[in-house]
């Protein structure tokens, strides 16, 4: 008779799991790959965006609403280093970008105003005539 050897496991449920999924590519969603970086804040009249875009030329970014989603599109131009140069770091990502962000109210699509200035773009954008609180009289009796 052939005694075979047993193996104890922990009582951990999820031990095969994570062995299992260990040998496996991560997906990691991170906001350093976003580009446009964007702060938003209401107000009592709208929405602030403000996207940090150096390097980018105003004529070559195109802002688009429909009800709640505003998006910015453009181009980063890559640098002219000339045909011999070899690069010896490049952190920076160049060519077309689009972000899109959906916003938890309609916006008026005639009450956006933008304006960039050293590479920062400025969007001050309205909220649809639906979306704005309204005060309600109360007539008497």
């Amino acid at each position: 008779m052939m005694v075979y050897p047993a193996r104890i496991y922990r009582a951990d449920p999820f031990e095969i799991l994570r062995k299992g999924l260990s040998g496996l590519p991560t997906a990691r969603v991170s906001s350093a790959a976003a580009f446009p970086k964007l702060n938003i804040w209401r107000t009592g009249q709208g929405a602030a965006i403000v996207a940090e875009m150096p390097g980018i030329n105003p004529q070559k970014v195109d802002i688009t609403v429909k009800e709640n989603l505003l998006s910015i599109s453009g181009e980063r131009a890559q640098p002219d280093c000339g045909n011999d140069a070899r690069w010896m770091r490049r952190e920076r990502s160049y060519g077309q970008f689009t972000r899109a962000v959906t916003l938890p109210f309609r916006i008026d699509p005639e009450n956006v105003k933008a304006r960039y200035s050293n590479g920062i773009l400025f969007i001050a954008a309205g909220l649809s005539d639906a979306d704005k609180p309204r005060k309600i009289a109360i007539k008497a009796g």
